[in-house]
């Protein structure tokens, strides 16, 4: 239990320090990495989504047991990204340090798949 609980307590406080500055950087994106985003509401809606993910990774942290669960979703929320990020640079339609987002929600993705492993066991 232990480890999941480490595991989505760092998941969460990395999640809040990356994804909160977004709210303000909106037009420095569009003027470092060009075009300009068009779609304000995608935007501060994936944003929001993703804010409310670290608040359920903190809250899984504090009961990663009892809320088990929960923990596929999170698994979901981190490959499905890494996995269209990935596939993005490939295609050439995002920028290649892109990866590097990516490359820490897979291997967020996989530590939560251990740490859904490891509180099904009866040491957790």
């Amino acid at each position: 239990m232990k480890f999941a609980k480490v595991v989505f307590w760092v998941a969460g406080i990395w999640g809040f320090l990356i994804i909160t500055p977004l709210y303000f950087l909106f037009d420095l994106i569009g003027k470092q990495d060009p075009p300009a985003i068009t779609h304000p509401g995608f935007y501060y809606g994936f944003v929001g989504c993703a804010l409310a993910w670290q608040l359920a990774f903190v809250v899984i942290a504090r009961d990663p047991v009892r809320l088990r669960p929960m923990m596929l979703p999170s698994v979901v929320e981190k490959f499905a990204y890494a996995i269209a990020i990935v596939l993005l640079v490939m295609q050439g339609r995002t920028n290649p340090r892109d990866w590097v987002v990516a490359a820490t929600d897979l291997t967020l993705g996989a530590l939560f798949v251990a740490a859904y492993m490891k509180t099904g066991s009866k040491g957790g």
